[in-house]
């Protein structure tokens, strides 16, 4: 470690890349740890948090980190993969100090944490030494037109620190993770305790809230949905995916689903109910009931332009289903499906009802979800569409859905052992 002082600001580091000596990426910087000393000092810096491939959290201690500037951080190499857990001394920076409120000592005020620099000591340690702060209120009506909103930079010893259990925002951090696809943002969730949790959940916007809690374990999305208000909470719903709401909501004591189905709007509703009504086991019970649905008489460049809407899973996005009207399901008679690469093949004038692929039988709403894997598996496709008894399409099961069901219920949070491996090489 160089014994020249260094001084960074760590909002500036997040999502820098992490290398190891040979130039190998390890991963990205997600958050730093510090270590609480009292009134005896500032917070030392104990590591950083960095996400590797797999999406996995590790913790890297400061005494392997050998560089740290604005552009890259270089550590020793030798990296323990196991994933970062907390420890009850420790604090997050990104996800517990941020959006702190403090009292400034100088009797102006409260201000709000928005950044925090670190210093590294002759000696090679690193500690919390400035914070960057908005002021909030001021002492006196007058001067609050004139302060309100100013940031400033003062001397950690500067700032009075509230309790931990006092309500806290969650600005600062919803922004410097609004590039985190909903997984990601999920496994950092994960990583809070249960008060920062919710607090971070509550600054999320509906359709934010809605991506990232279908992927947090069911306990988790339990937790956080009966925490928000329950009109909000039926927003939320509305948003999600009709099959991951019905699942989240057949976790839910019955009134309080029904409560929730009831404020929630009637059409988004109503496939929920529909979807509430399957075995779990089965294919009506693991579907989506909004795949894409045209008529024959569509042409190859309307199914594209319906495949290319954002919000549209890439299993979702492989198959159109064709049938007569109504398009919504249950739809009329169900004709067949148009696999992704046929609309490449033809012109875009083609009628879809020529390209249908008739060979391809559905499944039965009632079917066994071993039936829809080895379906899946025997023809190596994404999805499949699912008919009820009447010949009508009901919804479609993708092969993600299949594999949500048939992972153990805690394999977001499972972590088999990881070894110690250095980056580049291996260990001998």
């Amino acid at each position: 470690m160089s014994t020249t002082p260094t001084r960074v600001f760590v909002a500036r580091l997040l999502g820098l890349d992490v290398f190891d000596p040979l130039g190998d990426r390890l991963g990205r910087l997600r958050d730093v740890v510090v270590l609480s000393r009292g009134t005896q000092g500032p917070p030392h810096v104990v590591g950083i948090v960095v996400e590797v491939p797999g999406k996995k959290r590790v913790f890297v201690p400061m005494t392997r980190i050998t560089s740290i500037d604005q552009t890259q951080i270089i550590c020793t190499g030798l990296v323990n993969l196991r994933r970062f857990e907390q420890r009850g001394a420790e604090t997050l920076v990104v996800a517990e100090m941020f959006d702190r409120r403090v009292t400034l000592r100088d009797g102006s005020g409260d201000a709000t944490i928005e950044d925090i620099a670190m210093d590294q000591t002759r000696s090679g340690d690193w500690f919390v030494s400035k914070l960057f702060v908005r002021r909030g209120h001021s002492v006196s009506p007058l001067s609050r037109l004139r302060r309100n909103n100013e940031t400033l930079i003062i001397d950690w010893a500067d700032a009075l620190q509230g309790p931990r259990t006092e309500p806290q925002a969650a600005t600062q951090f919803v922004a410097n993770h609004e590039d985190l696809k909903p997984a990601d943002f999920a496994e950092a969730l994960q990583e809070m305790s249960d008060k920062r949790r919710f607090e971070v959940a509550s600054e999320l916007q509906d359709e934010r809230l809605a991506d990232v809690l279908q992927e947090l374990p069911e306990d988790d999305q339990v937790e956080i949905l009966s925490a928000l208000d329950v009109q909000r909470a039926a927003d939320v719903l509305e948003e999600m995916d009709p099959d991951d709401a019905a699942d989240l909501l057949g976790e839910l004591p019955s009134a309080q689903a029904e409560e929730l189905l009831q404020l929630m709007e009637p059409e988004g509703a109503e496939d929920v109910r529909r979807l509430l009504e399957y075995d779990e086991d089965t294919a009506g019970g693991l579907m989506t009931p909004v795949p894409v649905i045209l008529p024959p008489e569509a042409t190859v460049a309307e199914a594209l332009a319906h495949v290319r809407r954002e919000e549209l899973s890439p299993a979702l996005a492989s198959s159109i289903f064709i049938a007569r009207p109504p398009l919504e399901t249950p739809t009329g008679r169900f004709l067949g499906v148009v696999h992704i690469q046929q609309l490449l093949r033809f012109p875009p004038f083609e009628s879809l009802g020529n390209l249908v692929d008739k060979n391809l039988e559905p499944l039965s709403d009632q079917a066994h979800i071993s039936e829809v894997a080895r379906t899946l598996a025997t023809y190596n496709l994404n999805s499949l569409p699912v008919v009820n008894d009447a010949g009508r399409l009901v919804g479609a099961v993708t092969v993600d859905d299949v594999l949500d069901h048939l992972l153990p219920d805690d394999w977001r949070a499972h972590d088999g052992e990881a070894p110690i491996r250095r980056l580049g090489g291996r260990i001998g």
